[in-house]
C-alpha cells in the first residue's frame, strides 16, 4: 500500500483541492450582498452611458437627414437651372439660324 502513496502525484491533488476551494469561496463572494450592490451599480452605469449614446446617435442622425435634405435640393436647383440655360440656348439658337 505504501507503494500506492509514494507513486500518487500530491502536487496535483493540492492544486484540484485549492481549485475547489477558491471556486466555492468565489461562489459566496460573488453572490454576496455587497457583490450584487457593485453589479446594480454599474448596471446603472451602463444603463446611463447607453442613453447618453441614443441621445447623441439621434442628434447626428437628424444633423444628416437635415444636410442630405438640403443637398437634395441644392441639386434640384441645379438641375433646374441647367434645363433653363439650356432653353435659352436653344431658343438663342434658334433666333440666330432664322
Amino acid at each position: 500500500m505504501m507503494d500506492y502513496l509514494k507513486i500518487f502525484n500530491w502536487g496535483k491533488l493540492r492544486i484540484l483541492a485549492s481549485g475547489v476551494l477558491l471556486g466555492t469561496a468565489g461562489v459566496k463572494i460573488l453572490s454576496s450582498v455587497d457583490a450584487k450592490k457593485v453589479y446594480t451599480n454599474a448596471t446603472a452605469a451602463v444603463l446611463r452611458v447607453n442613453d447618453c449614446l441614443m441621445t447623441t446617435t439621434t442628434k447626428i442622425q437628424e444633423n444628416a437627414e437635415d444636410i442630405l435634405a438640403e443637398a437634395k435640393e441644392i441639386n434640384r436647383e441645379r438641375a433646374e437651372e441647367k434645363i433653363v440655360s439650356n432653353k435659352q440656348t436653344n431658343e438663342n439658337e434658334t433666333n440666330i439660324e432664322m
